[in-house]
């Protein structure tokens, strides 16, 4: 059965409406579960609040990503000096795009994905994380033989929270981006979303704490 669904965001305690849209049952249960989510009835109208100020963290988790792999010694030997470099530039341009959202948000935000400026800055976010994993797995996978048992698991250990994370920001947008097409579609990434505890237990991971 499909719900109305009102659309707030919120930040440092403050709230405000985004727009109505309408979801299936199965997607507000989705959205329910992300961990930048959470979501209230009141009589036939469903909320979903947004706690923008998790996208912070997720930034923050690439950030610690890069911080934790490039330490193990013997895995930023073996994967040399050039892929180190490639891995600095993807690390690089996520602190320019999460200092970008950062600054724009100030002590307080309030933000529909609907506005073209916000859009963009919380997509570079998605997009500079997105890289740094990529380089990551890449420079992971190509030294796996090269490097000790312990130190590959270690590295996987973070490579995979970042992958949870990406998982759980994706999910998030697309079910911001669900307003725009009322009833057309169910949130194509709801499925595979990670829970609340997945999420929590990547950031821990990395040394954020949400």
């Amino acid at each position: 059965m499909t719900q109305r669904v009102n659309f707030v965001a919120i930040d440092g305690g403050r709230r405000r409406f985004l727009g109505m849209g309408l979801m299936t049952a199965a997607g507000i249960a989705a959205v329910a579960s992300l961990s930048a989510c959470s979501v209230s009835m009141t009589g036939n109208v469903t909320t979903v609040t947004i706690n923008v100020a998790e996208i912070k963290d997720y930034g923050q988790a690439g950030l610690n990503a890069v911080s934790t792999v490039l330490s193990i010694a013997a895995i930023a030997s073996a994967i040399g000096t050039p892929a180190v470099s490639i891995i600095g530039l993807a690390d690089t341009a996520l602190s320019t795009a999460l200092t970008t959202f950062s600054d724009a948000a100030g002590s307080t935000l309030t933000i529909s994905y609907d506005d073209t400026n916000w859009k963009s800055r919380v997509d570079s976010v998605l997009s500079a994380l997105t890289k740094v994993e990529s380089d990551l797995s890449a420079a992971i996978t190509g030294v796996s033989t090269k490097v000790s048992s312990s130190n590959l698991s270690n590295a996987n250990t973070a490579l995979n929270a970042l992958g949870t994370i990406i998982s759980a920001f994706k999910a998030l947008l697309d079910s911001v981006a669900a307003r725009r097409n009322v009833g057309a579609r169910r949130l194509s990434g709801a499925a595979a979303a990670p829970s609340q505890t997945q999420v929590q237990q990547a950031l821990r991971t990395l040394g954020v704490t949400a």
